[in-house]
């Protein structure tokens, strides 16, 4: 009897030291519930986190709601720690690192760091994504409390009464601003509507200085972006989409940092309502000319579509590798582009007319690959499309376009099938390889045909002789391996 009085005293001594509630300044708090497993904490992070905080590998972290690092806090992530977002209810999660504080995610390529849905089935958006506010330049300025010139106010309806989901550096901004490091990552299942029509996406970077490293950057099965840019300066290399409902790459409002080593890989049944692509780019959402303008500079990027081959139409709202529209001033070099309607859509319908930044070489198209985009019978290779304005209709049309990028200059190169590219097993969803066939079975030009003598090569980026994001052998073929999942094996 005495025997089970003390065993009864000593259990609830553990709970009641297993289970505590820290509450944290500003109304935040960390749920630490009872472990499953001897030694394991599950840890419940919620509402505002003001203190340096650090997440430990062989606990289990959920994140619940919308979380945000502020008061320049820096959230530390351990290699091989996985965080999970609450799918359930008005409690869908998200992780917002506001302006000032840091999140610092640095795995390794043996122990990954994932973000991943808490559900037992996941599904593509089941819970928001990683959202990082900055203070580098933005060419918006947010007209609510905390705005002005130089704000942006991050879309989706993450913005509360604090001004937690503003970003940029208003009139003073910092363009070396350092929000952290996410460095072999993963973040799987996110994409969230907190508002109609305006998603959050897997990684929202709003304003995020070039202090800050970005560097391989996994995302998986997002509901609506992949990596989507406003703004700031942030330079990203190794980034990889995988399996995304809408646009891999998002460029907008002013965002001109550096980006190398990009793999995207979609699924021919899976597109979105708004058109599909691999790359959106805008100055902004009316194509003005406000200061300063996207202008970011893409390398060395697989961009694998939903055609597998010419006969396999794909989804129907699948539009076009890169849709480049609305002003924007982007520039893509050295890139293979695999399977897709159309390669690369120049939209003038909206907003300053996009030729002028053709005709003056702000946007520039040199030395890629397109392979695979044209209609169903072959005849027709949409390697270059066009969307007129209805201002200057009659000064550039789709012959235009064709002529440009098609200049010997330019240096690109246009194959009528995905198969001409040789790539060894490009749209193996389950196990994708996008490597080049080597030697004399590889395409030449993706081999050895990648040049950095453009102004806008000449620094930050590395060197290299390949096309795409993946040489055939050596230190550049393999980087994809060993920290990143595909199909959910």
């Amino acid at each position: 009897m005495k025997k089970s009085v003390l065993l009864a005293a000593a259990f609830v001594a553990l709970i009641a030291t297993s289970c505590r509630k820290i509450e944290m300044d500003g109304g935040g708090s960390t749920v630490v519930a009872p472990p499953t497993t001897p030694g394991v904490q599950t840890i419940v992070l919620k509402g505002r986190i003001d203190k340096d905080t650090v997440l430990r590998e062989g606990n289990n972290y959920i994140l619940s709601g919308i979380v945000y690092m502020v008061n320049n806090a820096t959230m530390t992530v351990q290699p091989g720690v996985t965080v999970k977002g609450d799918y359930t209810g008005a409690n869908v999660a998200a992780l917002v690192i506001t302006r000032g504080a840091k999140l610092v995610a640095d795995g390794t390529q043996e122990k990954p760091i994932v973000f991943t849905s808490n559900s037992p089935v996941p599904r593509s958006g089941d819970w928001g994504g990683i959202v990082i506010c900055g203070k580098a330049q933005v060419n918006t300025a947010f007209t609510g409390t905390g705005g002005g010139a130089g704000i942006l106010e991050v879309e989706g309806g993450i913005n509360n009464s604090f001004g937690d989901g503003l970003a940029g550096g208003g009139a003073t901004p910092n363009n070396a601003d350092n929000s952290g490091i996410l460095r072999y990552v993963r973040i799987e299942y996110a994409g969230y509507a907190y508002q109609p029509d305006k998603e959050i996406n897997s990684l929202t970077m709003a304003g995020v200085g070039n202090g800050t490293i970005i560097d391989y950057v996994q995302v998986t099965y997002a509901k609506d972006d992949a990596f989507e840019w406003f703004g700031g300066t942030v330079n990203c290399k190794h980034l990889i989409a995988y399996k995304t409902q809408d646009d891999d790459f998002d460029s907008d409002n002013g965002f001109s940092g550096k980006i190398q080593f990009g793999i995207v890989l979609r699924d021919s049944t899976i597109a979105d309502i708004s058109r599909s692509e691999a790359f959106e780019s805008d100055n902004d959402a009316g194509g003005s000319i406000n200061s300063p303008q996207t202008r970011a500079v893409f390398s060395n990027l697989t961009l694998i579509g939903p055609r597998a081959t010419l006969a396999n139409n794909g989804n129907s709202l699948y539009l076009a590798a890169a849709h480049v529209r609305r002003n924007t001033g982007i520039s893509i070099h050295n890139s293979v582009i695999l399977g897709w309607p159309q390669g690369i859509l120049i939209d003038a319908s909206r907003g300053r007319a996009q030729e002028l930044n053709i005709m003056d070489s702000t946007n520039r198209f040199k030395n890629n690959t397109i392979a695979g985009c044209g209609n169903v019978n072959g005849t027709d290779v949409t390697s270059y499309a066009w969307s007129p304005s209805s201002a200057n209709a009659s000064l550039w049309n789709r012959d235009s376009v064709v002529a440009r990028f098609s200049n010997t200059t330019f240096s690109n190169t246009v194959l009528a099938n995905v198969s001409d590219a040789k790539l060894i097993a490009p749209f193996n969803y389950a196990a994708p390889d996008f490597l080049p066939f080597g030697g004399s079975n590889g395409n030449q030009d993706i081999l050895v045909g990648a040049s950095f003598t453009d102004p806008a090569l000449t620094s930050g980026f590395n060197v290299v002789k390949f096309r795409g994001a993946c040489d055939a052998a050596g230190v550049d073929a393999f980087w994809w391996k060993g920290w990143t999942r595909f199909n959910n094996n």
